[in-house]
């Protein structure tokens, strides 16, 4: 028997699927220019996955909202972590950063989120 599924898992699901998709966005945004050419097929994956984003992260804020998440800065901060760890891992090349420097990104997420908070946000 299905049970109901708890606001926050339903939250944190598309929090991460809209931050992918953004991070998809990003990743082939920043491939689609080859010297002064547009690569075409770059531009369109782009365009997907921004689209795509967006859509998902609309619902989220319903959602959001639905928990009592209503300012627009810790929405946001939601979707940047997502979107940043989305774009981190698709590149791959943060998981051969130094562990201290590992650490400080974190301890960077971390930091906005205490201003969001403390700054009433």
């Amino acid at each position: 028997m299905l049970t109901k599924v708890h606001p926050a898992i339903i939250i944190l699901i598309l929090t991460l699927i809209s931050g992918f998709c953004d991070s998809l966005g990003f990743t082939h945004a920043a491939r689609m220019w080859q010297g002064p050419s547009l690569v075409f097929s770059e531009a369109i994956r782009s365009a997907v996955g921004f689209a795509t984003g967006i859509a998902i992260y609309w619902i989220t804020v319903r959602h959001l909202r639905e928990a009592g998440i209503v300012t627009a800065e810790i929405q946001t901060l939601l979707w940047f972590g997502s979107t940043i760890l989305g774009v981190a891992v698709l590149s791959g090349r943060s998981f051969s950063w130094r562990p201290v420097d590992q650490a400080v990104a974190v301890m960077v997420l971390v930091g906005i989120g205490w201003l969001i908070f403390h700054t009433d946000g």
